[in-house]
């Protein structure tokens, strides 16, 4: 038997993490690619917040394995979550027991900090010794990208520790908008390449494959939070005592600990609803609040739909419904998730019944 060890440089799997501000087109983008007959080897992971994830039921194909992370807090409790499903996915992998995939996506939650993240695929041993970190491709929203970068410290982050920035819904935002906002993020990444993409529309090849992945190429403050986090990890492995960070990872996450003003939380209803009554609602709910609507989601049963309705909207902007081709599972409730600043569970739920009661009464 040799005395040196073997070199598994070569055997690593490329993983690449998908990051984003919330309602910057990551799923969009995922749903794409996956589409890709290049991409049809690949394992993905979706990062959810909060007690009722979606994510995993918006992306329509995925031939390999989904594993939905659903803590909520990314800062502490993802990076033992990370390195559990990454190795259960190789195992699975190892034992043919899955497709032989050839990659791993990383998708995160909007309000995901990603230094962590990167900082275990680079640092933790059962991690790095199977799989090596390719690319980090950052979504970046035309028209609130740059609000975003001035309120939110996450969205910084992700556009800066970045290897490819994806300029998304360029065909909703002015073209100085877009100057400006690629002006901006040049200065935070320069070493990033910029790119443009409407409803995910883009060759992978532009996105992954990027090959080993060098912190040398990153800014000092990408260097600075990778070696805090290092120094966070060694701290974590010899004091294994339970750690929170002042909310409980078993319930209804409404006041996230990254800004006490953030809210995230979700609806579910049993019996379909009405979309007269859903519309009227949202855009009033949109008018008079959507400054403060920074994310919302929906898979809604509606009376008189056999198939399930999704609906997207970031602040004043909403996607147009979309028909799924058919129910992701059995549970036919409809599930509305909303990340909010300043507006808490109960104001969302005392409009909606506001606004249901009145058609009700109308005779109309």
């Amino acid at each position: 038997m040799s005395l040196f060890e073997l070199d598994r440089s070569g055997l690593r799997l490329p993983l690449s993490l998908i990051t984003g501000f919330l309602g910057s087109g990551k799923t969009t983008l995922l749903n794409r690619v996956l589409k890709r007959k290049e991409m049809a080897d690949s394992a993905v992971i979706i990062n959810e917040l909060g007690e009722i994830g979606l994510d995993h039921l918006l992306v329509e194909r995925v031939d390999g394995d989904v594993a939905v992370l659903s803590s909520g807090c990314v800062c502490c409790t993802l990076r033992g979550e990370l390195e559990e499903a990454l190795r259960a996915l190789f195992i699975k992998r190892q034992r043919a027991e899955l497709p032989e995939f050839k990659r791993v996506l990383v998708e995160t939650t909007g309000l995901a900090d990603p230094a962590p993240i990167v900082a275990t695929v680079l640092n933790n041993p059962m991690v790095s010794h199977y799989f090596r970190l390719d690319a980090v491709v950052t979504t970046v929203d035309a028209v609130n990208g740059a609000r975003q970068l001035d309120q939110n410290a996450e969205s910084v982050k992700q556009a800066a520790i970045a290897d490819r920035l994806l300029i998304t819904k360029t065909d909703l935002a002015s073209a100085d908008a877009i100057e400006s906002l690629e002006a901006r993020l040049a200065r935070l990444n320069p070493a990033a390449q910029r790119l443009r993409a409407i409803q995910g529309e883009i060759d992978p090849d532009l996105l992954f494959g990027c090959g080993w992945w060098e912190i040398r190429n990153k800014t000092g403050d990408v260097r600075a939070w990778l070696a805090e986090e290092t120094g966070k990890d060694d701290r974590h492995h010899h004091d294994r005592a339970p750690h929170h960070h002042g909310h409980d990872h078993g319930h209804d996450h409404e006041v996230l600990n990254h800004d006490a003003r953030i809210r995230h939380f979700s609806l579910s209803f049993d019996q379909p609803l009405d979309w007269n009554v859903v519309a009227t609602w949202l855009e009033a709910l949109v008018g008079g609040a959507g400054d403060n609507l920074l994310r919302m989601k929906g898979l809604l049963n509606l009376k008189g739909e056999d198939q399930p309705v999704v609906l997207h909207g970031v602040h004043h902007i909403f996607h147009p419904p979309v028909r799924l081709g058919s129910w992701p599972s059995a549970d036919r409730r409809s599930r509305l998730v909303f990340i909010t600043r300043d507006i808490t569970r109960a104001m969302i739920e005392d409009s909606y019944c506001a606004f249901a009661k009145m058609a009700a009464t109308d005779p109309a």
